[in-house]
């Protein structure tokens, strides 16, 4: 089962994928007027002055340490939280600019997953001979005190259950389900729940910069990492330096305009692949039409409802995972091929390949044990927004809407929606503009085909930043930079290098 508002980047496997990234602001007041100085805000000294005692990772030229946090923002004194950070000193030659902060998104990605096995590995050299490649994963993320929910078998049945419900009885299993998951977040992590918006987030990367000794905070975040980006700017724009938003999210959508945008989005991106697909002679959709690869792949969904297979696994197939596995290969062309065999297997009744891409979305691992990514997804984007629906009438109301958005994938991404309003902890955010006044320039990347996050978010999000600047990618796949666009990447690594934002408005193929 999808979880509302998911996305990332696809650098560290097949991304995760399905329902939307999380709104606006969050828990936490805004910082004082002291924090766009140099002094750390009212109240906050101890954390901007504490020490960070750095020791070797276990991965080789990896720096680990952990940082504190206040819990609260708004009450200090009420407790900490410990944060994990992980760094790569720049490698030279070249003057050190200083750090450079990644986040590949979710909500609920590892950032330090990400610098240690793709970014400060993969991201161009002259960029890394110039900066420390650091990250920090984020509060109720990964090693940073995550938010846990279900053990391994409950999220095996979770992820099982019927995503397309076709009466009362289904739509009850399907909300039960909502509320089991709520409940067990509830229950095991139930104190940190309430502090783990991005607001919260977006203050520890500020306490982060601090302590690192930059004056300024450079990024690059992907997808929600975006908004996690925005957000920061937002709060701290004199503090802000050069920041890439890759893959934008538009932070003045409401949950329910969002989902229904994500929606279009992977329909778009699946017709895409069936355009590609069906000029393959080994396509499992038929060799015609796009149409007809839609109706194809819809017949299976249908079939899978009524009778799922087997995979090889103690799991079968259903028609959930098989969504959620197709969903899954949407994030990047390069997993066009993997999706056409493993459908090829699922109509000879060989579920494996597409349980292989959903557990790659959810993360879990052969053992039967998930990573936290879906927990935290949940906790981040429930706080973020007030939740698309508040049950399933208003569901069954909008399923048309997403329908026409999506003919395949919109009943299913309507039902997914409605998950946070089972969630215990009321949102504190709301969508609204994010400007950034005073900040300099921001580079704001969209690809036009994104399934994720929909280009015109990248449009709506330059045009919000007072100081922001559009870079487009004329393609398909989620996020643009370091995925084979020489254009995208010499504009980006001259701003990050140089401070020379690209031209508002270029566009790279």
């Amino acid at each position: 089962m999808d979880t509302r508002r998911l996305l990332r980047t696809f650098a560290i496997g097949i991304g995760t994928a399905g329902l939307l990234i999380s709104g606006c602001s969050g828990s936490g007041s805004s910082p004082t007027a002291s924090a766009t100085g140099t002094a750390a805000p009212e109240g906050l000294s101890s954390y901007y002055t504490q020490k960070l005692s750095w020791r070797d990772c276990g991965v080789e030229g990896f720096e680990c340490t952990t940082m504190k946090a206040p819990k609260d923002y708004d009450k200090p004194d009420d407790g900490d939280i410990e944060l994990a950070v992980s760094r790569k000193k720049a490698t030279g030659p070249g003057q050190r600019i200083g750090s450079l902060l990644v986040n590949p998104g979710g909500p609920g990605g590892s950032a330090i997953g990400y610098l240690q096995g793709y970014a400060a590995l993969g991201y161009p050299a002259p960029v890394r001979a110039r900066y420390d490649m650091v990250a920090i994963d984020p509060r109720g993320v990964a090693r940073s005190e995550p938010v846990e929910c279900l053990t391994g078998k409950e999220m095996d049945t979770y992820t099982q259950v019927d995503q397309t419900p076709d009466d009362d009885a289904e739509v009850r299993k399907l909300t039960a389900a909502f509320e089991k998951f709520a409940a067990g977040c509830e229950k095991r992590s139930g104190e940190i729940l309430p502090y783990v918006s991005t607001v919260d987030t977006a203050r520890d990367m500020d306490v982060l910069r601090a302590l690192l000794g930059d004056e300024k905070l450079h990024y690059v975040g992907a997808s929600y990492g975006t908004f996690l980006g925005a957000t920061y700017a937002d709060l701290f724009p004199q503090r802000a330096g050069r920041l890439v938003l890759d893959g934008a999210m538009d932070p003045s959508l409401k949950a329910i305009d969002m989902n229904r945008d994500q929606t279009a989005g992977f329909e778009g991106a699946f017709q895409s692949f069936a355009a590609d697909c069906v000029k393959q002679p080994d396509c499992p959709l038929g060799t015609t039409n796009t149409a007809d690869a839609a109706t194809a792949l819809k017949q299976l969904f249908k079939d899978l409802d009524a009778n799922p297979i087997p995979t090889g696994d103690d799991r079968e197939l259903t028609e959930s995972l098989a969504t959620t596995g197709v969903i899954a290969a949407m994030y990047d062309e390069a997993a066009w091929p993997q999706l056409r065999e493993a459908l090829e297997g699922a109509q000879r009744s060989d579920g494996s390949g597409l349980l292989s891409l959903a557990d790659s979305y959810y993360e879990r691992e052969p053992s039967g044990k998930y990573a936290n990514l879906m927990f935290a997804n949940a906790a981040v984007n429930c706080l973020d927004l007030p939740p698309a629906f508040d049950g399933p009438d208003a569901v069954e109301k909008a399923v048309p809407d997403f329908e026409k958005a999506s003919p395949v994938f919109g009943r299913g991404f309507a039902w997914a929606s409605l998950n946070c309003a089972y969630w215990p902890t009321k949102a504190t955010g709301t969508p609204h503009r994010t400007e950034a006044k005073g900040a300099a320039p921001i580079v704001v990347v969209g690809t036009t085909r994104d399934p994720a996050t929909p280009y015109k978010w990248s449009e709506a999000l330059a045009e919000q930043l007072s100081s922001g600047t559009l870079l487009t990618y004329e393609g398909d796949g989620h996020t643009a930079y370091g995925r084979g666009s020489d254009c995208i990447d010499t504009a980006i690594n001259t701003y990050l290098l140089e401070g020379t934002a690209p031209t508002d408005g270029k566009k790279c193929t």
